[in-house]
């Protein structure tokens, strides 16, 4: 009977922990954390949406381009973000913010030079944000995984950012 109840507690204890044989539990990970997650996914879901609508609308070539660039790059940041999210059981969101699909509404009705005009000045505002935002969870996050992400991220926003205003500034 004690030997029995011995292995039953060492069954249950560590399942009700979320310990099973081998496998720990995932790490916390702080709201900041999620916050971070969701936010940078619906970051990535808008440039790559915007992105292909500026393949298809922009009146330049550069900002074509420039729109091609954005759809790989951010294609692959958020695939690194997914494999993250979800290693530490964090749910996203399957489409941008209702602030950014308003926006991006706002670029697919445009074409030509009033198109390159409204998304490149978006673009240099929106990656100016990005970037203080991945500098917020790198100095202020508690999930390595994560921080590492927005460590990682920062140098391919710098260049967007990089990208546009050369672009801005030819104009």
């Amino acid at each position: 009977m004690l030997r029995w109840l011995i292995v039953l507690v060492a069954a249950v204890v560590p399942a009700l922990s979320g310990v099973t044989a081998g496998h720990a539990a995932p790490p916390d990970v702080s709201d900041q954390d999620k916050a971070f997650l969701v936010g940078a996914h619906q970051d990535n879901l808008a440039e790559i949406q915007g992105g292909q609508i500026a393949e298809r609308q922009a009146g330049k070539q550069s900002v074509r381009d420039a729109g091609r660039k954005f759809v790989e790059d951010h294609t692959s940041l958020d695939d690194q973000l997914k494999r993250v999210a979800k290693k530490l059981g964090v749910d996203l969101p399957s489409r941008p913010s209702e602030e950014q699909q308003a926006e991006l509404r706002k670029f697919a009705a445009k074409g030509g030079t009033a198109f390159d005009r409204m998304w490149i000045g978006a673009q240099v505002e929106d990656h100016r944000k990005t970037l203080d935002f991945l500098d917020k969870e790198v100095s202020t996050g508690s999930s390595p995984e994560v921080k590492n992400l927005a460590r990682d991220a920062k140098p391919v926003v710098r260049e967007h950012l990089d990208l546009v205003t050369s672009i801005q500034s030819g104009e």
